[in-house]
Parts: C-alpha cells; sequence; structure tokens
C-alpha cells in the first residue's frame, strides 16, 4: 500500500478509516430489489461476571431456517488480551467482524503506543455493528456480545449490543441470540454476586442447557460426540478458553440436572 495523497485526510489509529482512505473498505450494501437470504445463524451466547473477571459462553450449533447448518461452529473469540467477543447472527459476517475487530485492535495498538481502554472497544464495536446496518435490512443481522477485564477498575465487565450499533453496560450477565431470553431467565433464578471462577463456568453451561431445552436453534451438549460448549474465562491474567476435559462434566451434570 502506497502513501496516501495529499488530498486525503489522516485516518488516525482506525484501520477502518484507513482502509476507506485508499479505497478499499468493504462495500457493505445490499444490491437494489434484492430480497432476504437464508445463511446460517449462530444462536445462543452469554457472559456473566463473577468475583474476579468474566465467564463467557456458546452453544455449538448454528441453523439455517428449521434446519441444522453446522454442530460445532466456534461462536466465543479472543479479541485481545484482556477481552473477548461471542457472535450471534449470520455465522459469515459475524465471524468477519471478529476478524476485523480483532485486527482493529492490535492497530490501534500499534499506532498509539497503547490499547484501548475496554469502553473505548465496545464503542469501536458497536460502530462495526451499525456499518452492517444496511444488510440488516435484508434480514442478515449480526448482534455480537462483547465482555472483558478492565485493568482500570480490576474488575470483569459486560457488553451487549442491538442491531443498530446500541451498546448496553450489562450489570450482572448478558445474552445474545435465539436462545438468549431463556438463558437470561435461568440466570436471574441462579445468579448471585461473589460466585467463584468454577461457579460461574457451571452456571454458563447450565444457562445454555436450560435454554437448550426450550429454543430448537441452540444446541445442548452431546456428549455421545464430544460437542461441548465454548466457554472461555477472562480475568487479570488475560482469556483462557476452558479445555473439553474441564467443561465435560460440568455437561454432563447440567444435562442430567435437566432430566
Amino acid at each position: 500500500m502506497g502513501p496516501l495523497p495529499l488530498s486525503v485526510p489522516a485516518p488516525g489509529a482506525s484501520f477502518t478509516d484507513l482502509l476507506e482512505a485508499v479505497g478499499a473498505g468493504p462495500a457493505i450494501a445490499a444490491p437494489e430489489g434484492a430480497s432476504g437470504l437464508t445463511a446460517p445463524e449462530a444462536t445462543t451466547v452469554l457472559a456473566l461476571r463473577y468475583s474476579e473477571g468474566v465467564v463467557m459462553a456458546g452453544d455449538r450449533r448454528a441453523t439455517e431456517g428449521n434446519l441444522v447448518a453446522h454442530r460445532r461452529i466456534r461462536k466465543v473469540f479472543p479479541a485481545d488480551r484482556h477481552s473477548a467477543v461471542a457472535i450471534a447472527g449470520v455465522a459469515g459476517l459475524a465471524i468477519d467482524m471478529v476478524r476485523l475487530f480483532q485486527v482493529e485492535l492490535e492497530h490501534y495498538e500499534k499506532i498509539e503506543g497503547l490499547g484501548l481502554s475496554l469502553d473505548g472497544k465496545a464503542s469501536f464495536l458497536a460502530r462495526l455493528v451499525r456499518s452492517q446496518l444496511p444488510m440488516a435490512f435484508q434480514g442478515l443481522v449480526v448482534v455480537p456480545l462483547f465482555a472483558g477485564y478492565d485493568e482500570r477498575s480490576s474488575t470483569g465487565r459486560v457488553y451487549s449490543f442491538d442491531v443498530v450499533g446500541g451498546r448496553y453496560d450489562e450489570i450482572e450477565f448478558g445474552g445474545a441470540g435465539s436462545g438468549s431470553r431463556l438463558a437470561r431467565a435461568f440466570l436471574r433464578t441462579a445468579y448471585r454476586d461473589g460466585l467463584s471462577a468454577d461457579e460461574a463456568a457451571d452456571l454458563a453451561v447450565r444457562a445454555l442447557v436450560s435454554a437448550s431445552v426450550e429454543d430448537t436453534a441452540t444446541g445442548g451438549p452431546d456428549l455421545r460426540r464430544g460437542i461441548l460448549p465454548n466457554v472461555a474465562r477472562i480475568d487479570a491474567e488475560g482469556v483462557a478458553e476452558l479445555d473439553d476435559d474441564v467443561i465435560g462434566p460440568i455437561a454432563e451434570a447440567a444435562v442430567e440436572n435437566v432430566r
């Protein structure tokens, strides 16, 4: 990429602005007269605070209409060292948004010499959601969930979003996707202050299993095939995804409790 023309304003620390300045920005717009498409959609993700940080979890199912499109999709991704993002909505667009978000955070840190605040990261993710609005009018909706460890306040925080880029700072827990209302309803009765990391992981998996009972788009743990929820812990040490040998017994107990 060559130097910018003098007529182009400096894009600052935003990688997206840099792409747009050189005419290489993503062209996200629906063709005139286009109708809605059917594409694989990621469903239920959630995050909840515990005493030292945040736990984020997602089921593994993607649906296409009334069919199961994928059984092992990944929905929870690290954004940087101290934050993670989970996807709900059209899977392909959502994964591309996550990749751009990861590049944005890395680019900002390289340009400015320090990382964005957690609140700044959430605001920028809201901007990316808003940029997808033309596709949302065609039914191709992407709504992420964002969580991280705030090094300034030494606490975990959870942010939810709406389809037009509205950003909301959740007090205890948040969710996104078709089964999120059911998961949040479960968490309202089971959540308590002062949870440990292990208790928060157990509660997150049980909330997903509870949602899967009533929402067919949410995939419960498939113990026979070894398909388990993605669960990540975020604290002062950074983002750590929990291994299947840790999640397995939690999922088995959660399924048994539902029965």
